[in-house]
């Protein structure tokens, strides 16, 4: 699937960038794990904590104090955030819980992803994996941030 999406990409011309917190990476590992990434990949930033959110990405304090991390509107400020820090024209966000752990409010496995598009509405999504683990839920929100974008590239 992703090279059919960087294939995509490319025939589009677009650039791609990711905010990542709970999948640490995993977005930007998956794309650039394909020979000849760099002429559609820009950037992925890791903003594990909320701090980092506001340093790379601008997310505003007043909404994590309002929402927390793990939150549509986070996603949503944190793949804007990427758009505006990089050269790309398509923006993914992740932020969940993985686990263990969570609340009743916020459970294990929740994960609030936005997919960011140069002169469209942001769109936002809450997935619930479940208490699978936190390596199965990682690797499901890696997937999912993957498809949102070849969504959008089709």
């Amino acid at each position: 699937m992703v090279e059919d999406l960087l294939r995509l990409a490319r025939y589009w011309g677009y650039r791609i960038a990711c905010a990542e917190s709970c999948t640490g990476g995993m977005v930007a590992a998956a794309l650039t794990d394909v020979a000849g990434s760099s002429n559609v990949f820009d950037r992925g930033f890791v903003t594990y904590s909320n701090q980092a959110k506001i340093d790379m990405l601008g997310v505003l304090a007043e909404t994590l104090a309002a929402h927390g991390a793990v939150s549509e509107e986070i996603a949503c400020e944190m793949a804007e955030g990427a758009l505006t820090h990089s050269l790309a024209d398509l923006a993914v966000a992740t932020t969940g819980i993985a686990g263990p752990g969570g609340s009743e409010f916020k459970p294990e496995g929740r994960v609030c992803f936005a997919l960011a598009q140069k002169g469209k509405p942001t769109q936002v999504e809450t997935v619930e994996f479940g208490a699978a683990g936190r390596a199965v839920v990682r690797k499901a929100a890696c997937d999912h941030a993957l498809a949102l974008l070849m969504k959008a590239l089709r």
